[in-house]
């Protein structure tokens, strides 16, 4: 099946509809046609064709919103980079991607040495290409790093289908709503993020796109933009609620998708307080974002909810049988938003694909009525307003002081990052407890993947076989 860019398409179906707002500056479907087209033509001066890759690293900006769509239709991947990663942590994802072209935000160029300046890029663009020829939709459009419980980077490659498919599968959820506006704070170098950008070229609405989450900046928008649906985590909810101090939001304002795990009750009961209707969804960056979500009819904040109308979730036992509802397992899924696989790892594809359904390795269970209730991020991955972050990853920095004999990182509840990583760690014999290990993990990762905390201790709790056992580490954290 061969599918055109959904640009083109609004700019056909209606020209002057608004398409994107950022920083100030609107484009209806026939400005963000031409201005695709403009950087449809840098990119082929280039030598930008079919297949090509390029990496960005870019925090939220038009600018890479022309460049997602300019690449689709030249038929070559986008690697979309972690804004927030240090130029260590670039560097293996990059020599992954093997581009040959990469751009960044000056502003974060000298994390990623050889890129070339974005803005220079936009301020430099020719006259408009008219070229804009069908992709199949099993082509590859973005490839995006997820680490998943080994901590080793791997590129999931999404298609145009998948995309497509995902956009569709998530209208038949929430049912039609007309030229709508999703403000986009989710970051683009996310799944999230770009599926609410396709998701709205699709259904010929408009993106407001921000730079970064500000709870102000949400506010404004719902009060001010005409903003009918959104997407934030429960951290970012709470964040919302209080500068606004519950004032009831806009009649114009639709819905909220909720995910990065399981939302408070009284949380999703200030929502409601405040006309905020906010469903419960369950997703994964192999499944192109969402895989079940709350339906606005049927919504009670207790679970995920259902499959999208295309998809299939199943809960498979230890042998890979099929469980019935009630029965705990792994949450499993089928259908056309499941990615190609992985880049350049056939045998992680094989393990996570081969058996004809997504092997997502968290842990859930369905209810009488198919809804879903997510038990386990992947049973180790702590999730931090949003972020994923790898117990492994970060143990490795610890473990590399040279006063640290061992180390392991667990998760534990926070009422604002809902949660933060916290390392307990065994000194080197002899060596008093190192005080450093703060700036120590500074220099090599994230500051949001920085433990809040680092306790002593002279041993790590080991079950039978060796393993360390989390849970005990969990529970000396947990309230008497």
């Amino acid at each position: 099946m061969s599918l055109g860019c959904p640009i083109r398409e609004g700019a056909a179906r209606a020209p002057e509809a608004e398409a994107l707002t950022f920083a100030g500056r609107r484009w209806t479907y026939r400005l963000l046609d031409e201005a695709v087209g403009r950087w449809v033509a840098a990119l082929q001066a280039r030598g930008v064709k079919p297949g090509s890759r390029v990496a960005l690293l870019s925090a939220n900006h038009s600018d890479a919103v022309h460049l997602f769509f300019a690449l689709g239709r030249l038929g070559a991947l986008l690697a979309p980079l972690n804004a927030r990663l240090t130029a260590k942590e670039l560097a293996p994802l990059v020599q992954e991607v093997a581009p040959s072209l990469t751009l960044a935000q000056d502003a974060l160029a000298e994390r990623l040495p050889g890129a070339e300046c974005l803005e220079s890029w936009a301020g430099a663009l020719p006259e408009a290409s008219t070229e804009c020829l069908p992709r199949e939709a099993s082509t590859p459009r973005v490839v995006l790093f997820t680490s998943g419980t080994t901590g080793r980077p791997k590129g999931a490659v999404l298609t145009e289908g998948n995309f497509r498919s995902s956009a569709r599968c998530s209208a038949a959820n929430l049912g039609a709503f007309p030229a709508p506006r999703w403000l986009g704070t989710l970051p683009l170098f996310h799944v999230g993020g770009l599926s609410m950008l396709s998701r709205c070229a699709y259904d010929g609405g408009c993106l407001v796109l921000q730079d970064r989450f500000d709870a102000d900046a949400v506010n404004h928008a719902l009060d001010h933009e005409g903003v009918t649906h959104a997407s934030f985590v429960a951290t970012t909810l709470e964040r919302i609620l209080d500068a606004r101090a519950d004032r009831p939001v806009p009649a114009s304002f639709q819905l909220a998708l909720i995910g990065g795990g399981p939302v408070p009750a009284p949380l999703l009961a200030r929502a409601r307080a405040a006309r905020l209707l906010a469903l419960q969804t369950y997703g994964l960056t192999e499944a192109c974002s969402q895989v079940t979500t709350e339906r606005p009819a049927e919504a009670d904040g207790q679970t995920a909810g259902a499959a999208l109308p295309g998809l299939e979730v199943r809960i498979a036992g230890p042998e890979g049988q099929t469980l019935g509802p009630g029965q705990e397992g792994d949450i499993e899924v089928r259908g056309p938003t499941v990615m190609a696989g992985y880049l350049n790892r056939p045998e992680a594809t094989h393990e996570a694909l081969g058996g004809g359904w997504l092997r997502t390795r968290d842990v859930g269970v369905l209810d009488g009525r198919g809804r879903l209730k997510v038990l386990s991020r992947r049973t180790d991955l702590i999730v931090r307003g949003g972020e994923n972050l790898y117990p492994v990853e970060l143990e490795a920095v610890i473990a590399s002081h040279p006063a640290v004999q061992e180390v392991a990182v667990v998760g534990i509840p926070d009422a604002r990052w809902g949660e933060v990583p916290v390392a307990f760690v065994v000194p080197r014999g002899g060596q008093p407890f190192p005080l450093d290990l703060d700036d120590w993990c500074r220099r090599s990762l994230a500051g949001f993947k920085v433990p809040s905390r680092f306790l002593p201790l002279e041993a790590l709790p080991r079950n039978a076989m060796g393993k360390v056992e989390r849970t005990v580490l969990r529970q000396r954290l947990s309230p008497p």
